[in-house]
């Protein structure tokens, strides 16, 4: 086989030879021969060829039938090997290649070669399912001619040269490797560019100078720098440009398709070359780079330039116009260091628009999305998709965020309500399913007259369903399914799994009852819960900071009173999620080098790929709860990091990428002055009479002072000054305790009875058993968890294992004098209901 130069074939070629072998051996064929190269090219379904005879609606099914049609039966007397048509084809592939310059020969030079002569079985089976062979060949030869000469295609992965077509000229660079933005301004094609007139302005001036008339667009990723291209474009399509710039073109080159492909040394530069050349030769020419920062370096290799370098001297000579649009950080890490290229260019910075300014670009681009899913999209919708995608997704930029919130809502919407989908079409596709059933099982009985029938009765379903999805593709406006602020909220959700209805104003009206809520989980802290909900109230209200975190407290109190179970509580009510809650222990950060730890290792330290675990927990979870535990614990430096999130609501990490506090509820929790207030809460909870608990409370207030004095001396003032409260925890008294072990047994009992279908139900004398002994003044209410394991849990479970309880039991928990007893009750099973706590 060599003697056909197969190292000149591109890679797509040469797995359609060697796929046309394997079906040659699978048929029995003595020789390959055309028609199996014509199948490979359909089996593998690639390259330019495949396109041809595709567009042509032809497939391997098709083709399979008519050769058993044909030749059933038949074989080729030819040996094993190439038979002597296949050698004329490959002749004919290698001979067309070199008459039409190109390097490598494609796929198509091989089905060319194939369809040469009405001899060749290939072009037998072409004509027998009613399709001219000769139309085939023209359309080749039409891509030929159009191809831009000496572009060798490429040899790996996909054929993209030989086969790329043209609009205007031949043998041109801009055809092969541009698209033309001002000719898809005036088909339409183009999203219309809303605002933005100061940016293009300032675009039109730059273009219009004598020498270094070439802007660049720096901005962030979405703020819209290639729409403000596009916007120039349609400006100069329909002739609202100065004088200057009429007639214009702009060309949005393809950097990667003109690396592609370039196997040699040289290669690309000569691209490059000429794509420069033509330009300088048409004045008329604007080129667009996109990225612009990707042809520093871009097709460099051992002994060539870059393309960065090729550019220098077209563009400091005003030989070329170009604008380029890059990032902040890729202009900075690429072109500013190299000073000769950065100065060819003007900067223009494209900041991100207000939400009123995306409003605007919403409404102007919803038409698009509209027709596109054929749905209706609410005003509400788009002033709710600014307004979320703003406050919501902080790792993005307007209006890039909020436009994808638009799109994935209408889409969502056509496919919850099926939109453009009949009876007739759903009839269509099961015939069409038991067609092809019927078809395949036709061909394995070899009954092919039979599945001839079945293919074209297939071939005419899909025109069928084709034209009925066509006809259900311009519904009325009127009866369009409607995409409303829900819709835009339910993806929100799904984008940042914050809770639908925290995004729409049901919320408010829950939060006027947070109070309540978060009284019945955490007991005797009545002040910190009204502090807490107030300032959660008002942020959700938009009367607080929008730049601050909805709050920011320190709690200061004994140990076991709520402070951390409140955190919890807060994560499940405000955000409810169950991890909504990111605790940081500072006893981990008591020491300088520890502190680098929250927002990542600098670069070149171990650990900088990882990020801070502070500021990667919060990008991941941007909802929730950040617990500081023990804060008093923490190195100096913590509280100067920490100024920034109380103040703006943000911290910038070691990679530089600013990490959004806004959405967090920041808790810092100490134990300063923990001692005097150890011996205010014996005296609290052991108090029975007015006096007893008058005296308390007194005290109380004597040691709240002393500790927030003591606070004040810790923390310095301007961080006290940017927490919204500082909240002293009450010690707990008897009837706090009480309260704490009724809301432990009861989740013990819903827990049991779900899990095992077992009632427990406890007598007043065990709860008041539990209280007096569960409680420490050292350790607060923790010590009941460990009583309730210890007396409880501990013996439900040796009689669940012992089997002496079961599922339907009601046990009945009482006091003894030192231990608490488990005593099955019989009752009906239709009782078993209710929990009773």
């Amino acid at each position: 086989m060599n003697e056909f130069g197969f190292d000149r074939f591109t890679y797509n070629a040469k797995k359609i030879l060697s796929l046309s072998q394997t079906i040659a051996q699978d048929m029995n064929s003595g020789a390959v021969s055309t028609e199996h190269v014509l199948l490979a090219i359909l089996a593998e379904k690639i390259g330019v060829a495949y396109e041809i005879l595709s567009s042509f609606g032809i497939d391997f099914e098709r083709i399979e039938i008519a050769m058993n049609l044909m030749w059933h039966g038949s074989m080729d007397l030819q040996k094993n090997g190439l038979s002597h048509d296949l050698r004329q084809a490959l002749e004919k592939a290698i001979v067309v290649a070199r008459q039409n310059e190109h390097f490598y020969v494609g796929s198509e030079h091989l089905l060319f070669g194939i369809l040469s002569n009405s001899d060749f079985r290939a072009y037998a089976l072409i004509q027998n399912i009613d399709v001219n062979p000769a139309t085939i060949i023209q359309q080749i030869e039409h891509i030929f001619v159009m191809s831009t000469a000496q572009m060798p295609e490429k040899p790996k992965e996909q054929e993209v040269t030989a086969g790329r077509t043209v609009k205007n000229k031949t043998n041109s660079m801009l055809n092969a490797y541009a698209i033309d933005l001002t000719a898809e301004a005036e088909g339409t094609k183009l999203d219309p560019t809303i605002g933005r007139e100061k940016e293009i302005s300032r675009l039109t001036h730059i273009l219009t100078r004598k020498t270094k008339n070439n802007p660049v667009l720096i901005g962030d990723p979405g703020v819209g720098k290639t729409a403000i291209v596009e916007g120039l474009a349609a400006k100069i399509a329909f002739g609202e440009v100065p004088i200057k710039l009429k007639g214009k073109k702009i060309y949005s080159i393809d950097l990667g398709a003109m690396v592609a492909g370039t196997k040699f040394r040289g290669e690309f530069e000569e691209r490059i070359k000429k794509l420069l050349a033509e330009v300088e030769k048409d004045k008329n020419i604007i080129l667009f780079i996109d990225e612009l920062h990707t042809i520093v370096g871009a097709g460099a290799a051992e002994g060539s330039m870059d393309a960065s370098n090729m550019l220098k001297p077209a563009l400091s000579r005003g030989k070329i116009s170009c604008i380029g649009a890059t990032t902040i950080n890729e202009y900075r890490k690429y072109i500013e260091k190299d000073a000769a290229f950065e100065r060819r260019f003007q900067p223009i910075l494209v900041e991100e628009p207000s939400q009123e300014e995306t409003v605007a670009i919403l409404r102007g681009i919803a038409p698009r999305y509209e027709d596109f899913h054929q749905v209706k999209v609410e005003e509400e919708a788009l002033l709710i998709a600014a307004k979320l995608a703003h406050r919501y997704i902080a790792d993005r930029f307007l209006p890039d965020k909020a436009i994808d919130l638009l799109d994935e809502a209408c889409s969502a919407v056509v496919i919850r309500e099926k939109v453009g989908e009949s009876e007739d079409v759903k009839k269509l596709e099961i015939r069409l399913v038991e067609t092809i059933k019927g078809k395949n099982k036709a061909i394995s009985d070899q009954a092919f007259e039979m599945a001839a029938q079945l293919r074209d009765q297939e071939l005419f379903l899909k025109e069928e369903l084709d034209r009925l999805r066509l006809e259900k593709q311009d519904i009325p406006t009127e009866k369009r399914a409607r995409v409303t602020t829900e819709d835009i909220a339910r993806v929100v959700s799904n984008w940042t799994s914050i809770p639908i209805t925290k995004l729409i104003s049901s919320e408010i009206h829950k939060f006027s009852f947070l109070e309540k809520t978060l009284g019945s989980r955490i007991v005797g802290q009545e002040e910190a819960i009204i502090n807490i909900a107030r300032a959660i109230r008002r942020s959700r209200s938009g009367v607080g900071n929008p730049v601050r975190p909805i709050g920011s407290f320190i709690f200061l109190g004994p140990t076991g009173v709520g402070k951390t179970e409140l955190a919890k509580v807060l994560a499940q009510e405000v955000y409810e999620r169950e991890d909504a809650l990111i605790k940081i222990d500072m006893s981990e950060f008591m020491e300088r080098h520890n502190v680098s730890r929250l927002v990542g290792a600098p670069a070149g330290y171990v650990g900088y790929d990882d990020g801070g675990k502070l500021t990667e927990a919060v990008r991941k979870k941007p909802y929730s709860v950040v617990l500081f535990d023990e804060i008093e614990k923490a190195h100096p430096e913590v509280f100067n990091m920490l100024l920034q999130v109380l103040e703006d609501g943000y911290l910038t990490d070691a990679k530089g990428r600013k990490v959004d506090f806004k959405n967090t509820i920041i808790i810092m929790t100490s134990n300063l002055g923990m001692a005097d207030l150890s011996r205010s809460a014996t005296m609290g909870f052991s108090a029975k009479t007015t006096r007893e608990k008058t005296l308390a409370e007194s005290d109380y207030e004597q040691m709240k002072n002393k500790v927030l004095t003591d606070s004040k001396k810790y923390f310095s003032p301007e961080f006290l000054n940017r927490v919204d409260k500082i909240v002293v925890f009450r010690p707990l008294d008897s009837i706090a305790i009480g309260k704490i072990v009724n809301i432990n047994l009861k989740t013990l009992a819903e827990r049991v009875l779900l899990e095992k279908g077992i009632v427990l139900e406890f007598t007043a004398k065990a709860k008041k058993w539990l209280a007096d002994r569960g409680f420490d003044p050292e350790y607060g209410a923790r010590p009941i968890r460990r009583l309730i394991e210890a007396e409880i849990e501990n013996k439900l479970a040796e009689e669940l294992i012992g089997d002496r309880f079961i599922s339907g039991d009601h046990i009945i928990i009482d006091a003894k004098t030192d231990s608490l007893n488990l005593e099955k009750k019989k009752i009906l099973r239709n009782k078993m209901d209710a929990t009773r706590s």
